[in-house]
């Protein structure tokens, strides 16, 4: 007799299905996530245990707090476990990507906090990929000038970053967007409230330092970027 596919065991439990849910919208720290279930820690920690294990979450100590650990969903491995599943029940069953087709109209803001690395690279990587049809934009709470390996990692990748300005988030204060992000773990705590956002998402990402870790950043935000840019269009083909 077949064993069920192993996403379906660790997905299946019923705290566990709720943290990848969570888990799916933004990074949180166990400390949200023992908040926003209303279980013990114990009991948190134990799943997120499970979840590790199978490699459908990963886990990064806080750069502004180092008693925090923030979680993350793999989204891409995620989808291709469960596409799997589907698949081994029934060949029909087996995702297939969405078509995505974006219209103008949608707005997103990047938020680090030098807006010289990680969020620049966001803004111009979305742009890229949506044709300039989603307006996006990124800021910092502390804006100093690009980094240099910013702009040649995003060069490699066919995108000009030469004309980027660092700005201040106090420049988009009051403004509405369709999706606030932010990408450190220091602007998350600072925040500012946008209009309909109570709570931005949080891509938890580390500080890159040099070419390797400019190029593993971008890689990761590319990644992250795609789901959104589905997310985008799904919504507006929805609406």
């Amino acid at each position: 007799m077949n064993a069920p596919p192993a996403v379906l065991t660790a997905a299946g439990h019923p705290v566990r299905w709720r943290l990848l849910t969570e888990l799916a919208r933004t990074d949180l720290a166990v400390r949200e996530l023992i908040e926003l279930l209303g279980q013990p820690q114990s009991l948190i920690s134990y799943h997120l245990g499970k979840l590790r294990r199978s490699e459908l979450v990963t886990a990064r100590r806080s750069t502004a707090d180092g008693r925090d650990t923030y979680y993350s969903l793999d989204l891409t491995r995620c989808a291709g476990l469960l596409s799997g599943a589907g698949g081994a029940l029934h060949p029909a069953l087996r995702l297939r990507p969405p078509a995505t087709i974006h219209r103008a109209g949608a707005r997103v803001l990047f938020l680090c906090t030098g807006n010289s690395a990680r969020s620049p690279m966001a803004e111009a990587l979305l742009r890229a990929r949506t044709a300039g049809r989603v307006e996006a934009h990124s800021a910092g709470s502390r804006p100093k000038p690009i980094h240099p390996h910013a702009v040649t990692v995003l060069a490699a990748r066919g995108i000009d970053l030469t004309g980027a300005r660092p700005r201040h988030l106090d420049e988009f204060a009051g403004q509405r967007f369709d999706h606030v992000i932010t990408l450190c773990d220091r602007v998350k705590e600072i925040c500012p409230e946008f209009p309909g956002h109570r709570r931005p998402t949080h891509w938890s990402l580390p500080e890159p330092a040099d070419l390797a870790t400019f190029e593993q950043v971008a890689d990761r935000l590319d990644d992250r970027i795609g789901h959104l840019s589905q997310l985008i269009a799904s919504a507006k083909e929805a609406s």
